[in-house]
């Protein structure tokens, strides 16, 4: 779950006054909140085995009704309010603005005569895709997603090329919602075509030659709430260019029998193989591959239990090339005859390591890619599992985009770091020779800043590695303002990157620290694993030492020291603080899992069981989540200054669950520091957010906690 990895540049005028002033540490006058009413329903209790559970808040749930949507508007309306009186919050908003003005580009990628690519002229909402001939010639615009909506809150979501390049199905997101559609063009003349997909979840098209595709999707809940709009029974299927939606074909999936999987299909380059997966949770999935030169043929299962990780990386005429976590928690490379392809035949051609891989292939060469204490390391293999060389990359960062078509003789790579923007390189396949090609013109020297990565320990004795970012020559005197991020979970691998919004806090003095908690998968699954469940503790505790260790350590001081996470770390978050109230001065959750016992009825929530368990499996579960669940644990109590964010449109993580929770902290907060929400209007669980969007959330953020710290900021 990494943050988006922009950078920015300015005037040098404003960049030399703005550095000619000096940040320091201020109190602040109080400003005063008072918050809405909020209505509690003492009646509703719910039994978990045998345990009452009350939950006044449980109207909130229901995010269509007018009594939901006058208490949003309340609660936007003082958070509002707050946010005007901080007197340098226009300051910082405007510098936001003005590092945001740059010119952005992606990594480009060959499809049939052209390369496509994505360029930002600055302050664009959204990044337009352009392309370029082959063989050479001016560039053209090709898409430009601004054009979707007025507000440019829609945004692209994905594009998928037929082999030859002719045809584009490209997914659009109104609002950052995760239903979305697939809007199919003629990728030669640019004509939108009449076959569009309406109602689209968790699926893109994978097309077979120019005729068709393959995609993945629910039936949508005819209720628009949130409250009665869980998904089940996701399926595959197969649309046929020039026919309705409603003819499309089931592949796979979609059975009663099992309610909660997912499912996806890929078609493999050569066009012969599609290639199915299959998931009831968020680790563990089965494979199948269905063979597409016979109109006869069988989905034939390759993995059916579900118990590990299995991903088809590349395919010969011969032979699939697997990556596997079955027996290799860290992952390995396996090869097997396409003449038989079952479990007994595989064959290891690349063996685990120490370190977690990902694995992917182009230009005739498989590339993998590893993870050292969270940092990239590169290698290219041949087919047979040989290693050809060590990709020389510019530093201790986050690289990708080792993937390529087969014919291709040159891929493009990303590199990043927290103090390396976004950068990238040409990498010739044939030599291994890498060449920079687009470096970030961002106004921002890394060779004014530094991160150190450091080991401390856990409250169990585990060492955790946490990479800390700041201003060279910045003194251990605690009294530096820091953020500390973190996410722990579902295997998710925090790797670093840059942050422009980041800036903000580095050059008025701060430090940016971001440990490897348990939960995320920088050391493969046994680390995920010993953050799930029954051990979603661990979690917790990993992340509370390395705020102790900080402030121990001399970078900060708690007064000083703000926390932040989203989605599942906006569970840490929620968790960390009404475990620790005193932990922080400042906290950030974001689009978080605060109710733990009902999560699961909501959209697509149940597919978390495996990282979280449910309140329904047994009354062990029940209890375990009763103790730590945000909503059920805030008592009357001191807490931080906590600025809750969610969005009206997160159909992922729904707003329901920031709802109640700032409802109960509003209740019971005891101590003088604010608790405020902010509702993001056509916004969903962060990804399409606009430019607009992005400066405004980062803007409100910086000033909420400078004011809280008493850090008056240059500008």
């Amino acid at each position: 779950m990494n943050k988006l990895l922009t950078a920015v540049c300015c005037m040098a005028l404003l960049y030399a006054c703005n550095n000619s002033n000096t940040s320091s540490i201020e109190n602040f006058k109080s400003i005063a909140v008072k918050y809405p009413d909020t209505k509690k329903d003492t009646t509703i209790k719910d039994d978990y085995f045998g345990t009452q559970v009350a939950d006044p808040y449980r109207w909130l749930e229901n995010d269509t009704s007018a009594e939901t949507g006058a208490w949003v508007k309340a609660e936007n309306e003082v958070t509002q309010n707050y946010l005007k009186q901080i007197p340098f919050h226009d300051g910082i908003a405007k510098r936001y603005e003005n590092l945001m003005n740059y010119e952005k580009f992606s990594a480009p990628t060959k499809e049939g005569k052209f390369i496509y690519y994505f360029k930002n002229s600055g302050l664009q909402n959204q990044s337009v895709m352009y392309r370029e001939p082959v063989e050479g010639g001016a560039a053209e615009e090709f898409l430009d997603p601004n054009k979707f909506s007025a507000d440019g809150t829609t945004s692209l979501a994905g594009t998928n090329f037929s082999e030859d390049g002719s045809m584009m199905a490209y997914n659009i997101s109104q609002g950052g919602s995760d239903w979305q559609k697939i809007i199919v063009m003629d990728a030669v003349n640019k004509k939108q075509s009449a076959d569009t997909m309406q109602d689209i979840k968790f699926g893109s098209a994978s097309w077979k030659g120019n005729d068709g595709f393959f995609y993945s999707t629910y039936d949508r809940p005819k209720e628009g709430s949130f409250l009665a709009g869980k998904t089940d029974n996701h399926k595959l299927l197969y649309h046929k260019m020039g026919t309705a939606q409603k003819d499309d074909k089931l592949i796979y999936g979609g059975d009663a029998a099992h309610p909660i999987r997912y499912v996806g299909g890929t078609v493999s380059e050569d066009q012969k193989w599609l290639i199915i997966f299959g998931a009831n949770d968020t680790y563990g999935n089965s494979l199948s591959i269905l063979d597409l030169t016979k109109p006869d043929a069988k989905i034939q299962m390759l993995v059916a239990d579900m118990k590990n990780q299995h991903g088809i990386v590349d395919n010969d005429d011969q032979n699939f090339y697997i990556q596997t976590d079955r027996n290799a928690p860290t992952g390995k490379l396996m090869v097997v005859s396409i003449a038989d392809p079952s479990e007994s035949n595989w064959k290891t051609i690349v063996e685990a390591k120490p370190e977690v891989l990902s694995a992917s292939s182009g230009g005739g060469s498989i590339f993998c890619s590893y993870l050292k204490d969270a940092v990239s390391k590169v290698y290219q293999y041949d087919r047979s599992g040989k290693q050809i060389r060590e990709i020389s990359l510019p530093g201790l960062g986050s690289a990708g985009g080792f993937g390529a078509k087969q014919g291709d003789k040159e891929l493009y790579y990303t590199y990043t770091s927290y103090t390396a923007p976004y950068t990238i390189y040409k990498l010739d396949i044939a030599s291994g020779k890498t060449s920079l090609y687009k470096q970030s013109k961002v106004q921002f020297d890394p060779n004014d800043y530094e991160s150190r990565q450091v080991f401390y320990t856990s409250k169990d004795g585990t060492k955790i590695p946490m990479l800390i970012t700041y201003k060279k020559g910045i003194k251990l005197d605690g009294k530096n303002p820091l953020l500390l991020y973190a996410y722990g979970g579902f295997s998710v691998s925090i790797t670093p990157y840059f942050s422009t919004s980041n800036i903000i806090l580095l050059e008025n003095g701060g430090i940016y620290a971001v440990p490897n908690i348990r939960g995320g998968g920088e050391y493969g699954e046994a680390w995920h694993e010993a953050g799930i469940k029954t051990k979603k503790q661990n979690v917790f505790d990993d992340f509370a030492a390395a705020a102790q260790f900080l402030v121990d350590s001399g970078y900060t001081s708690r007064n000083l020291l703000a926390i932040e996470g989203g989605s599942n770390g906006g569970l840490l978050i929620g968790a960390t603080i009404t475990q620790h109230p005193d932990i922080c001065k400042v906290a950030f959750p974001a689009v978080g899992v605060m109710d733990m016992l009902r999560y699961h009825k909501f959209t697509a929530g149940a597919g978390w069981a495996y990282d979280y368990g449910t309140s329904a499996d047994n009354k062990e579960m029940f209890d375990y989540l009763y103790k730590y669940s945000p909503v059920h644990n805030v008592k009357e109590a001191a807490y931080p200054a906590t600025f809750i964010t969610t969005a009206d449109h997160d159909d992922r993580v729904v707003p329901a669950h920031s709802f109640k929770f700032a409802a109960n902290m509003q209740a019971k907060q005891k101590g003088d520091n604010p608790v405020l929400i902010s509702i993001q209007s056509n916004g969903g669980h962060g990804a399409g957010r606009s430019t607009k969007q992005i400066i405004a959330e980062e803007s409100d953020k910086w000033s909420f906690m400078f004011y809280n710290i008493g850090l008056k900021p240059k500008y």
